[in-house]
């Protein structure tokens, strides 16, 4: 596909769907060994964020009886750019629809791909709020860093 002007739609990648049929051991993994917290569950689904993510989440994992991937969602820059992906990718034939959202966001916009992976389209979004005894020094970061006394186990020997 060629463009006279490069697409700069998408701001970032958003958030990762896992499906798990170890939902506890998955967490658990997510949780201990890769330092990541708890940022909501809803349903059958967890989510997860790491420790300088501005958004409510970056990881959902869902319970289902096989593993894999559920879907992988990208932020817009705007509302207007969301609005242009929709067109596109309904003009192509790769739409799914729209949903409700995510407990972390608003409104979001279903595709398929090429390979038949789900992808997801939204705007809005539910930024990350630390709590009191989390609230960084510096308005640059989501969250105070713990540097000490955090219970990530260390892989390497």
């Amino acid at each position: 596909m060629s463009t006279d002007e490069p697409i700069h739609d998408l701001a970032h990648l958003g958030h990762v769907e896992m499906f798990t049929p170890k939902l506890d051991e998955s967490l658990r993994f997510f949780v201990d060994i890769m330092g990541m917290t708890e940022s909501g569950r809803e349903g059958d689904s967890v989510y997860l964020r790491g420790w300088d993510d501005y958004e409510f989440h970056t990881l959902k994992l869902t319970a289902r009886k096989t593993a894999g991937v559920g879907h992988v969602a990208f932020r817009t820059n705007s509302k207007a750019a969301l609005e242009r992906r929709v067109k596109v990718l309904e003009a192509m034939g790769a739409g799914l629809g729209w949903t409700e959202g995510d407990l972390g966001h608003g409104a979001a916009y279903r595709c398929r791909n090429a390979d038949g992976h789900v992808f997801e389209l939204y705007y809005d979004t539910k930024w990350y709020e630390a709590p009191p005894e989390l609230k960084p020094a510096l308005k640059n970061q989501a969250q105070k860093y713990p540097a000490r006394g955090c219970n990530v186990r260390r892989l390497d020997p």
